[in-house]
């Protein structure tokens, strides 16, 4: 049943109105359905500390895309939500508030702490979510899923089982990213790098035999103390003499060996490196391959350990400075140099990170790596666009054991049991009952839970219901495609097809479609720090999210960052005003039934424009199986705006407004059909917008997003149709001279074409004489019959002669020329004097004086064109 819009539409009163009528009806549920094929994408799961940022949006915003494209293209298309526990942000979150009340986690306990961040969890957990539903977001909540619920805590458990029980999980020592703040380890995902201005301090080690020894240079003299070696390369002459010898450490006298590794750089510094294994990453792989002791020099807490000798209590900053003062005492010290390097800072408080060898759980990855980069290599998982896999593989040829334990309360606790008697270690899925060794019952559980992608990582199949075997499991496994950013590309990304290739036996999904991040309108990345950020929910309050999205659609191509312009926002809610006021325009001249398009009936504009609408249908849709979103906003914007709105619905209204009813009747259908497909093609992008329009026209679905998508019909369009661009081309090159003559468009004149195309012409007379304003049309063959003192308008189609004297009154348009130009020279010499003052050039700022010079060549320009204007005007005077 058709029903009446109103003269504007208004986002506000619209949007969340209709999101609550989806989730009423259900049509984001997906279910298990044999009659169809499964299309399923799992959203990266966002933090529940987390706010809705423009990442959100666009991320988002392209899932949304592409599900709602397979859901009306009829596949049981699930889009599974979640969010992640995000245990150091969290836990951060539980602490400060627990700070405020003059408490703290170790005296609330682990228990109680525990039950504080559960009680936050469901006060503000959900917040992100809400946000995503104001995007518009079709997620399937019947399903949404919690990184720490039930379900996945147990999957967690048993991967970690299966993997310990292979041999590919252990505990030792090796070095981590250590935050002396939140005291825990940390992954590489967790450290964020800052260029700092620094020193690069040169320490001279003397030979143990009284030689001179050797040079070194660090950016952190305070790990001294913990040097076991130095290396130099093998192949480096200078050093050869010095390899197998020892060296004095200084401040300590401690002699330590030099040793040749293929490690060092000699071209950097000295071309010799002090090595420090326990608070170094490279340093540790150097000192595993040549025995070396590991010697920590340096507390969780970020003070100095009782191996600093002198030092130890001392803050690691205070340190510094008191080593550097005493190397320069004892001439130790050869030189300072200003040094500007990438510093690691933890994620969450921005503490400076201490690379330390710490007793941690590991993987062990490279077995499991080699799988998961067959599955990229086969094409089995596909990068869009294919560069990014190049991070994957140098990730994953260079991988090293995963620290996956950290020192919090919050998130999955290590499934890893103590015997209190005899100190056996079990992992188990739940504590054991009797200690297998001593028959003891009591045990201590590991205090550390696991790194957040570890969970995450198992997320395309926990989500599922793994390690059950679901009908859900069975039919939406492998999923298709993941959408994210190219940042995580190894922390998750890679860890998701490693997890399931390992426990499921298949990849996770078969394509990566990554994006770029959204910038500020300067091309800077959004940061609280410069304050530029952008937040989506105001955006969609100003202008709906309909147009949010659009903006961050077109535009946007795979892999690629993008600027956010509010200009390209009011852009999108000045498209959705066009095609709401097009669908309106449309609906009032609709009476009565609107009856299928008979093809014996179309009109050459009906024909051009369903062969406009297949090109819409079938670039669209391809744009949006290769993942190129952003071509297909495009195409079916263009379509839209200049096809739709400014062409045909300009061509259909002289017969609309005609007396034959048969007419009338046949545009009507062709409008509303052309309509209905446009809205479904849009619908991906805007679907608010599109399914209020749509479900009130006439015998429409229900809804717009289980409507089928659009096919290509139509085809048979005559060879007249195929010219109809031409004849556009031909109108718009008409409506410039028109133009540059200021003519009105109420002065109708008679249009002669020369054309070899006049079958097509003649079948558009009346839409020349409408659409390029014309008092008739006159189509001829022969250049004879060309009308004398014509101005022309020519294009590849043919070419349009107007009679002068009926467009212009000819002494009046000289004498109007005349005093521009007269006009233009003034500001000619105006300009000219300002710029040959050197008083003007040399004090004026650059940017006025070159401002100057643009307005200058725009009156040369000037001048050139109305003497070309008035010698031609005047020759025609005669």
């Amino acid at each position: 049943m058709q029903k009446e819009l109103s003269t504007t539409y208004d986002p506000k009163q619209t949007e969340e109105k209709l999101y609550q009528k989806w989730i009423d009806k259900g049509y984001f549920h997906a279910e298990v359905d044999k009659k169809k094929k499964p299309f399923t994408i799992v959203i990266p799961p966002p933090n529940i500390t987390g706010q809705l940022h423009m990442g959100h949006a666009l991320d988002n915003m392209l899932q949304d895309a592409i599900i709602r494209t397979k859901r009306m293209q009829g596949y049981s298309a699930l889009w599974m939500p979640g969010t992640d526990h995000a245990s150091i942000a969290t836990e951060v979150k539980i602490v400060d508030a627990l700070r405020e009340e003059g408490t703290s986690k170790e005296e609330l306990g682990r228990e109680k702490f525990l039950e504080r961040a559960w009680e936050w969890k469901a006060k503000y957990g959900g917040r992100i979510v809400e946000q995503l539903k104001k995007l518009g977001s079709s997620l399937d909540w019947d399903r949404e899923r919690f990184t720490m619920d039930e379900g996945c805590n147990r999957a967690v458990r048993e991967v970690f089982v299966r993997l310990y029980e292979k041999g590919l999980i252990y505990q030792g020592n090796r070095i981590i990213n250590w935050c002396p703040d939140c005291m825990t380890a940390l992954s590489d995902a967790e450290v964020e790098y800052e260029e700092q201005a620094s020193h690069l301090w040169h320490m001279r080690y003397r030979a143990e035999d009284g030689g001179e020894g050797i040079v070194v240079a660090t950016t952190r003299p305070e790990t001294m103390l913990g040097d076991t070696a130095v290396a130099v390369n093998p192949k480096d002459s200078r050093y050869k003499d010095l390899v197998g010898k020892n060296v004095i450490l200084p401040l300590l006298d401690k002699p330590i060996p030099v040793i040749a590794d293929e490690y060092v750089d000699m071209e950097f510094g000295t071309g010799a490196v002090k090595i420090t294994p326990a608070h170094d990453p490279n340093d540790y792989e150097v000192g595993e391959r040549h025995s070396l002791p590991m010697v920590r020099v340096m507390n969780d807490d970020g003070t100095m350990a009782e191996n600093a000798g002198k030092y130890a209590g001392l803050d690691r900053d205070e340190a510094r400075r008191q080593i550097v003062a005493d190397l320069q005492a004892c001439g130790a010290m050869v030189k300072i140099e200003d040094y500007t390097h990438n510093v690691g800072h933890c994620y969450r408080c921005h503490t400076v990170i201490e690379p330390i060898i710490s007793r941690q759980w590991f993987v062990k990855m490279k077995e499991l790596a080699q799988p998961a980069i067959e599955a990229v290599e086969s094409g089995k998982v596909k990068f869009v666009p294919e560069r990014f896999s190049k991070i994957y593989f140098n990730w994953l040829y260079n991988i090293r054991d995963w620290c996956i334990s950290r020192q919090l309360w919050w998130g999955h606790r290590i499934p890893a049991y103590t015997c209190k008697n005899c100190g056996k270690l079990i992992v188990a899925l739940d504590e054991p009952s009797k200690c297998p060794d001593c028959g003891n019952e009591e045990f201590v559980q590991d205090e550390d839970v696991l790194d957040t992608w570890f969970s995450s990582g198992l997320w395309p199949f926990s989500t599922l219901g793994w390690p059950d075997e679901t009908p859900e499991l069975s039919y939406f496994y492998p999923t298709d495609v993941l959408v994210t950013g190219y940042d995580i590309i190894f922390f998750w990304v890679a860890r998701m097809i490693i997890f399931g290739i390992e426990i499921m036996g298949d990849v996770p999904f078969h394509t990566v479609d990554i994006h770029g991040i959204v910038r500020d309108s300067e091309g800077r990345k959004m940061s609280k720090s410069l304050n530029n950020g952008i937040d989506p929910l105001e955006v969609i309050d100003k202008y709906g999210a309909d147009a949010l999205r659009f903006s961050l659609a077109v535009g946007n191509s795979p892999g690629n960052d993008m600027r956010f312009y509010w200009e390209k926002v009011e852009a999108a809610r000045n498209f959705a005003n066009k095609i709401w006021n097009a669908s309106r325009f449309v609906m009032m001249n609709i009476k009565g039934e609107v009856k299928p398009i008979d093809e014996s009936r179309l009109d050459i504009a009906d024909e051009w424009i369903l062969l406009k609408l297949n090109d819409a249908i079938r670039e669209c849709t391809e744009n949006i199986e290769k993942y190129d979103l952003g071509l297909a906003a495009q195409k079916i914007y263009d379509f839209t705006w200049s096809e739709l709105c400014d062409w045909y619905i300009e061509m259909a209204k002289p017969r609309l407004y005609g007396e034959d009813e048969a007419v009338r009747e046949a545009t009507i259908s062709v409008l509303v059909y052309v309509l209905k497909n446009t809205l479904k093609l849009l619908h991906p992008f805007m679907p608010f917008i599109t399914e209020d329009i749509y479900t009130s026209l006439p015998d429409a679905d229900e809804t717009i997003m289980l409507g089928p998508w659009p096919e290509i019909r139509y085809e048979s369009g005559s060879a007249q149709a195929e010219m109809m661009n031409g004849v556009m081309d031909l109108i718009r090159s008409i409506r410039n001279v028109r133009a540059e003559m200021n003519v009105p468009p109420s002065v109708k004149v008679k249009l002669t074409v020369l054309t070899k195309h006049k079958a097509a012409i003649e079948a558009c007379a009346e839409y020349l004489k409408k659409l390029a304003y014309a008092s008739d049309v006159e189509i001829i063959e022969d250049k004879e019959r060309i009308p004398e003192n014509s101005v022309s308008a020519v294009c590849a189609v043919g070419e349009a002669f107007m009679p002068l004297a009926e467009l212009i009154d000819v002494a009046k348009e000289i004498e109007r020329l005349k005093k521009e130009a007269e006009k233009n020279s003034k500001e000619i010499g105006r300009a000219e004097g300002k710029l040959n003052n050197k008083g003007f050039t040399d004090k004026a700022p650059a940017k006025v004086v070159e401002e100057e010079r643009a307005k200058l060549e725009t009156y040369l320009e000037m001048r050139t064109k109305l003497k070309e204007r008035i010698s031609f005007l005047e020759g025609l005077k005669g």
